[in-house]
């Protein structure tokens, strides 16, 4: 039998499966009680509009404090850990290497119940804000990661370049190094960026007030006060509208660097 033969007959194989896979579930499924439980149009119905105007737009704000609190937090960190000057190096090692290593829902309920206990300090705003204040920690450490490999990217040629036009070591990595850096490194960042909308679902753990609530606590919240799951379903299909937008420029994105080069 011919190889090419075979690769047919192995690609027609694997649509017989997945066909027979599709169908055993379509069958097997009991559609009246997922119906019931999972699509009620009524409850559905009965969380617009605090599902977009409270629990969608907290999800959007927390997503981009995060991320602009974590940004700037990344960018010194990996300039910290680029700098010649050892202690700024070790301290920028061991806090990257530390928060990557911990579960970021283990940093939220640390900064939301033991931050207070330690140092009687408790920011405006709240549990809310302790568990932003994490995200921003957590975030923080791995776009520092991000940020410190786009400017090793770089090729050292154009920082050679700089100052042999008497630029200084700052404005070279001011004006030349990071602006090409961040051009390498967009869609991590905004990969990043997709995952922290779906990090803030972490924030149920600090405990949210009625107007604080994301899209997560505010599903779990109807799911015990209809007792019917279909408010879930419904906060799932809100991240989607949410994240897909962003996915798609990612992979836009990152087609376009690859014509680019």
């Amino acid at each position: 039998m011919k190889p090419s033969t075979r690769r047919r007959l192995f690609r027609g194989s694997l649509y017989v499966v997945f066909i027979a896979a599709v169908a055993a579930v379509l069958i097997l499924a009991d559609w009246k009680a997922i119906k019931v439980h999972f699509l009620d149009l009524e409850v559905a119905k009965a969380m617009f509009p605090e599902i977009i105007v409270t629990a969608a737009k907290n999800t959007i704000v927390y997503t981009a404090i995060a991320f602009v609190g974590g940004l700037l937090l990344g960018l010194l960190l990996a300039l910290m850990k680029l700098s010649p000057v050892g202690p700024y190096r070790w301290v920028a090692t061991g806090y990257i290497e530390l928060f990557r290593g911990l579960p970021a829902l283990l940093v939220i309920f640390g900064f939301a119940f033991a931050v207070p206990l330690a140092f009687q300090w408790r920011p405006p705003g709240g549990n809310a804000s302790l568990g932003l204040i994490a995200l921003i920690v957590v975030s923080g450490a791995y776009i520092a990661e991000t940020i410190r490999a786009g400017i090793e990217a770089v090729p050292p040629g154009q920082s050679e370049a700089a100052r042999s036009l008497g630029m200084g070591p700052a404005w070279t990595m001011i004006s030349v190094v990071l602006p090409q850096a961040f051009r390498i490194i967009t869609p991590p960042l905004t990969n990043e960026l997709v995952i922290l909308i779906k990090d803030t679902s972490l924030l149920f753990i600090a405990g949210m007030a009625l107007g604080d609530r994301e899209l997560t606590t505010f599903a779990r919240d109807a799911v015990s006060q209809t007792a019917n799951s279909t408010p879930l379903i419904m906060a799932a299909l809100m991240y989607l509208v949410i994240t897909l937008p962003l996915t798609q420029l990612v992979a836009k994105l990152e087609r376009h660097q690859k014509r680019g080069r």
